[in-house]
């Protein structure tokens, strides 16, 4: 980087990436994004003289940060900790894709990704759960385990955010709902597709792959903006 705070290579000055970040996120600042260094969301490289030095994983990982706050209205402290989740395991990292402009999910977002098995114990070292909370997800469906008892890397992140909302007072009992909800939405996708699956020909079977995530998207982004437009209600805006 140059005494001016230029880029280096695939280096960002703390301006740049304010500048790329702007596009999709209007009311960033550079106080934002040294808040978010400072609560260890993300750690840029320094320069000699002390220039921040940002990759573009950093910058995938801030846009990760900012849109699970403005879409999903999740805590710093409970999107910390799927991060924290994620990089103990690198092999199945959340995804950091660039986020739409309208900050509504894309079809990508749903493209399947390699699934890591892990026992029991694992699960728990991995989420910070304890045996109890996880018999409680286990109850309320909230996490499944496999026909030979294992359980996959998603139920390791459901079970944190589990984790960081009990911190509020929300216990496993009361997302019942949010189970119930999943399903409907997963039965009414399979209404659609189903029919497309029991084809053989491989461009059908893709074709059937693509639905599934365009009605996915769609399905979590009327999902996001009923929430959206029924917080605002109570905050009387």
């Amino acid at each position: 980087m140059t005494a001016a705070g230029r880029p280096s290579g695939d280096r960002l000055s703390i301006g740049a990436v304010l500048g790329r970040l702007r596009r999709d996120f209007p009311d960033v600042t550079i106080s934002k994004i040294r808040f978010l260094e400072a609560e260890g969301l993300v750690q840029p490289a320094r320069t000699a003289s002390g220039y921040r030095q940002f990759t573009s994983v950093d910058v995938a990982r801030l846009r990760f940060v900012l849109a699970a706050q403005r879409d999903h209205y999740l805590p710093l402290k409970v999107i910390k900790e799927q991060l924290e989740a994620a990089d103990r395991d690198e092999e199945h990292s959340p995804d950091l894709r660039a986020v739409p402009a309208d900050g509504l999910p894309s079809p990508e977002v749903f493209v399947e990704q390699p699934i890591r098995r892990m026992t029991q114990e694992e699960l728990l070292e991995k989420s910070g759960i304890d045996a109890s909370m996880l018999a409680e997800l286990e109850q309320y469906g909230l996490v499944r385990p496999g026909a030979a008892g294992l359980y996959d890397s998603e139920s390791a992140l459901v079970a944190t955010t589990v984790k960081a909302l009990a911190n509020y007072g929300i216990e496993p009992r009361h997302l019942r709902g949010f189970r119930a909800a999943a399903d409907r939405e997963v039965g009414l996708v399979e209404q659609i597709v189903a029919p497309m699956y029991r084809h053989h020909d491989a461009e059908t079977h893709g074709r059937a792959d693509e639905t599934v995530r365009e009605l996915a998207a769609l399905s979590v982004g009327l999902h996001t903006l009923l929430v959206k437009a029924g917080l605002r209600r109570i905050a009387g805006k």
